[in-house]
């Protein structure tokens, strides 16, 4: 028997999976990571972190399930994206990962802009310029540690650091390229006018290849430290929302998924970008990289939901542990027994700012309606409300190209049946859920893995590996109250938005 080793490099930790080659999950553990927060906007992590995370979470993997170590048929990789690691010529880190939560970079975002253009570097990387994006952080170690910055001969994300320890070999693919801000994402090669713009060598980036190249095998020192065979392929597989989108099943041009974990994007599978003309949304390369993923990500989704259950549901939270169920699944009885419209009360989830559909890092959270008669119960129908609300506008903008006839729901969020109802009820579509939840990321590193050394024809196998169980359909009686709190919802922000402003602006004085 065959197996593929996934590894999921994600934000607090290292989710190794195996599967078998019908696409049976053998088993799966995580291995954490600690995150550092040296200064305020910055978020740091340090690769050696990682790398004992996946030989210590490889070796526990084998030794659970009883797998022999040779019956690996490849490792293969999903990862945090938008990250910046500068190596040494040695391919030794100069200093910790700026990773993809760090925020740091906003004077560098400004002189990218200045340099090229907002809707310039849209229509050329698929995405605005911005501090989140690998491209900024450099330029930002660039101005303030030249030091280290001269010593620079790579730029890695987090997986091509490991795959250099696991083969000595460095490489990227597309989908993480990607989101660099500095892939030309129609030529499907590194932006040459964007480098120059931005007075970044080329030197400094490393090759691209295909999600499913085979990166190279596993050395002798690294067999070794991580208990895989020398010879083992590695495939160098994507960042984790391609992956996801990959093992949604999402591998043909129209088919859209929704990802609800703390944060919540919504990807469709797409022959050619997605523009959108007020750059609400973005784009990605697949896995498969004749496709890209349009996507709109938001910040609190399930994090709005988690701050609720943490601030106001402690009575909720001690019930469930004596009873020893999810303090959720009570709050999501008091949902079931509130109307539609939570009595007229409004949540905008944006505690944590918001870039899609808005790109407003003011923006803050708030409830809008409260009355002396509101209870626990709409304040929580409100926030799923609020989060499938925002989501809506992105789901809008991505159906301009293609209409979507239902949607594919996964993450820890979509487990119960409340909140997919909700969703369901506001956009007015069927959502299918499938077998693989949580480990839909992780079964999209395998499957790339499987096309990577043949195992599998093409991407196409993720339809039949991840198939749906469950199927929601919408409630047609609730299409008109939620089109009508759509449009206050939206109306809300707008009216709201200078009182961000003024807010942000009076916390720096």
């Amino acid at each position: 028997m065959q197996y593929i080793l996934a590894h999921d490099l994600g934000t607090s930790g290292n989710k190794a999976t195996l599967y078998a080659l019908d696409g049976t999950l053998k088993g799966s553990l995580v291995c954490d990571y600690p995150i550092y927060y040296p200064f305020s906007g910055a978020v740091e992590q340090n690769a050696d972190d990682w790398w004992r995370a996946v030989c210590d979470s490889t070796k526990q993997l084998l030794e659970q399930t009883g797998i022999s170590a040779p019956e690996v048929a490849c490792a293969c990789f999903s990862a945090q994206m938008m990250g910046c690691l500068i190596v040494d010529k040695n391919n030794v880190p100069l200093r910790p990962m700026l990773i993809w939560a760090d925020t740091r970079s906003s004077v560098q975002e400004k002189y990218m802009t200045e340099r090229a253009g907002m809707e310039n570097g849209y229509k050329i990387t698929g995405h605005r310029l911005s501090a989140s994006y690998s491209a900024a952080k450099l330029l930002w170690i660039r101005d303030n540690e030249p030091e280290l910055y001269a010593k620079a001969a790579k730029m890695l994300h987090a997986k091509e650091y490991i795959i250099y320890k696991l083969t000595g070999e460095i490489v990227t693919e597309y989908s993480d390229a990607s989101g660099t801000n500095l892939l030309d994402i129609n030529k499907k090669e590194w932006s040459q006018e964007l480098l120059s713009a931005f007075g970044i060598p080329r030197s400094l980036l490393p090759d691209i290849y295909p999600s499913a190249h085979i990166a190279g095998k596993v050395t002798a020192e690294a067999a070794r430290l991580c208990g895989l065979p020398e010879g083992t392929p590695v495939v160098i597989g994507g960042g984790d929302g391609s992956c996801a989108c990959v093992g949604a099943g999402v591998v043909k041009a129209g088919k859209v998924y929704n990802v609800v974990g703390s944060s919540s994007w919504i990807s469709t599978a797409s022959e050619k970008p997605v523009f959108d003309p007020e750059m609400r949304t973005f784009n990605w390369f697949h896995l498969d990289d004749s496709l890209y993923t349009p996507c709109g990500t938001m910040q609190a989704a399930g994090y709005s939901y988690a701050w609720f259950r943490d601030a106001l549901c402690g009575e909720q939270g001690y019930a469930g542990f004596v009873a020893g169920v999810s303090a959720y699944k009570l709050i999501d009885k008091l949902v079931e027994y509130t109307e539609p419209g939570a009595n007229g009360l409004l949540f905008l989830p944006y505690l944590l700012g918001e870039r899609s559909p808005l790109w407003d890092h003011n923006a803050r959270g708030a409830f809008v309606g409260l009355g002396i008669t509101s209870g626990k119960g709409d304040m929580a129908r409100a926030i799923l409300e609020g989060v499938g609300f925002n989501l809506k506008t992105i789901l809008n903008i991505l159906e301009k190209d293609s209409p979507a006839d239902e949607i594919v729901m996964i993450g820890a969020g979509v487990k119960g049946d409340v909140w997919l109802q909700i969703l369901s009820n506001i956009w007015q579509k069927p959502l299918l859920v499938p077998a693989y939840l949580e480990e839909a990321t992780s079964m999209g590193a395998a499957i790339c893995g499987g096309v990577g050394i043949g195992a599998y024809k093409d991407f196409s196998v993720a339809e039949t590996l991840n198939k749906p169980v469950r199927r929601i359909e919408p409630d047609k009686s609730t299409a008109d109250i939620y089109k009508k709190l759509y449009k206050i919802f939206r109306d809300t922000y707008v009216q709201l938005k200078p009182i961000y402003q003024s807010l942000a602006e009076a916390a720096h004085n």
